[in-house]
């Protein structure tokens, strides 16, 4: 192990309900952190109007498809960490880690060249209209992210391979720099200084004037949104790569880690392909969803970028919990404590039902006043978009308490190994339910965008139903193996 600062938490002794919610409570932050980039950015852009909006909706069911990919392959680093760290193979930690950072990178810079390329037909695809400003601002801003998606991939893979070795703590201090940077850098990237209301709102009137005859800038509009997010994960990224690789979090990867070994890429690709593909799968589900709501509209296209950045305050924490529970099973099952690998995932569950019921009571009587927030009120469509986004908190919002014991045992399995398994139960929710009852809803019901709404709600419900009975089987946890050099890594 490294000599540097292991901030990693001890979760295969004693007590687990308080290392579990240690482990868990940073990633949950982070990820609520993770969604100020997404609110930062549709708030300032909101100012722009209905068809910058939209466009951001259009532009985000092919930006989460690159980052679902990544994010995907990156799970097999975690999983690999976790379960050689619980077996006390700590130099094969190390190596993962390497050997993660390389591949995916590779992977990443594929990505980036393709999506450039392909961007004006994916905003097609997604029902953007070529002759329409939603359409030119959606090119622009997802040329931008592509070309920093190995930025954003270096911070989410220093994120996957802190969590497997238990550090959640480090990547929450990189996510709480990256978005601040974000948010302070949005408002005059994307408005630019000419009549920026920020100036205002500190006290600062007149300055924006003064700032704007000295440089002329009136901001870059929607690509301002994608250029201040590059920016900003750039920034997390380098700090955490100098991080790992100085051995400050607890893994030292060398430089030869880097050279890729054939052996461990068909692991990571073994355990991380099923993710990288049920990612991918949803997210292009996402995007076939999109397609569908633009049936109802470019005002339903708006509310449904709105709720989609909403919603995350609530999915994220679950996901947050979900990938801490990922861990506490991975290093346990490597431990052979299989009943303890149990425990987490139940207590994990208890946690986000709790939290959930809190949370959607609360959001009840504000539906329209939260929603509101992200749109300029004195424009044409304002009012028509609140009154979709507000139902979706009334209609969808129960159902999350659902869909949060569904992402925790979702990554119970995958922190077996059982990224099979994963991935089916994961896609059934939306290909099964969401897309197929949103159709008919839309096209043949005639419910516009509450059809939608409703098709979200039914889709948690019966996914987490299907998920629970196949996790009570329990054979989820005898997909544990032993490696090539007699270590337990996972398999399915």
């Amino acid at each position: 192990m490294s000599g540097g600062t292991d901030r990693s938490v001890n979760v295969t002794d004693g007590e687990l309900f308080k290392p579990l919610m240690v482990l868990s409570a940073p990633i949950v932050a982070s990820q609520v952190l993770n969604v100020g980039y997404n609110l930062a950015d549709t708030y300032w852009v909101g100012r722009l109007g209905g068809d910058a909006i939209a466009a951001m909706s259009y532009s985000w069911a092919v930006v989460f498809l690159m980052i679902s990919v990544g994010g995907g392959l990156t799970v097999a680093g975690t999983v690999l960490i976790a379960q050689n760290k619980g077996a006390g193979n700590y130099a094969r930690s190390s190596h993962v880690a390497g050997q993660t950072l390389s591949f995916v990178t590779i992977v990443a810079v594929a990505l980036a060249a393709v999506g450039y390329v392909l961007t004006p037909w994916l905003m097609r695809m997604v029902g953007a209209d070529p002759g329409g400003d939603a359409y030119a601002y959606a090119v622009g801003y997802t040329r931008i992210m592509f070309l920093g998606i190995a930025f954003m991939f270096w911070f989410f893979i220093f994120d996957a391979l802190s969590r497997g070795w238990g550090d959640t703590r480090t990547p929450l201090y990189l996510m709480a720099i990256s978005v601040t940077l974000n948010v302070i850098i949005d408002p005059f990237l994307i408005l630019g200084f000419d009549g920026n209301p920020l100036f205002a709102w500190v006290g600062a009137t007149g300055l924006e004037s003064t700032l704007y005859a000295a440089t002329g800038f009136d901001g870059w509009g929607v690509d301002g949104a994608a250029i201040a997010t590059i920016i900003s994960r750039a920034l997390a990224a380098a700090i955490g790569l100098y991080l790992l690789f100085t051995g400050k979090v607890g893994l030292d990867p060398s430089l030869s880690d880097l050279w890729l070994d054939r052996a461990t890429v068909r692991k990571i690709i073994d355990i991380g392909a099923p993710v990288a593909t049920e990612q991918g799968v949803r997210a292009f589900g996402i995007t076939v969803l999109t397609a569908v709501i633009a049936l109802a509209g470019t005002e339903a296209v708006a509310a449904y970028g709105i709720v989609t950045r909403l919603s995350s305050l609530l999915f994220m924490p679950a996901l947050g919990l979900a990938r801490g529970t990922e861990t506490v099973v991975g290093q346990n099952l490597g431990a052979d404590q299989v009943d303890r690998a149990k425990q987490a995932v139940k207590l994990s569950s208890i946690v986000i039902v709790s939290a959930f019921v809190v949370v959607v009571a609360l959001a009840y009587p504000y539906a329209e006043t939260i929603t509101g927030i992200f749109i300029e009120s004195g424009t044409e469509d304002a009012a028509q978009v609140v009154e979709y986004a507000a139902a979706y908190v009334f209609i969808a919002g129960p159902s999350y308490v659902m869909l949060g014991v569904f992402q925790i045992m979702l990554g119970g399995l995958r922190g077996s190994g059982s990224t099979r398994a994963a991935m089916v139960l994961s896609i059934q929710e939306l290909w099964l339910w969401r897309i197929p009852i949103a159709l008919v809803a839309v096209v043949w019901l005639d419910m516009g965008v509450y059809g939608v709404w409703y098709a979200v709600a039914i889709s948690y419900v019966a996914s987490a139903i299907i998920t629970a009975a196949w996790f009570l089987r329990g054979t989820w946890t005898e997909n544990v193996i032993e490696d090539d050099i007699g270590h337990h890594v996972p398999g399915d």
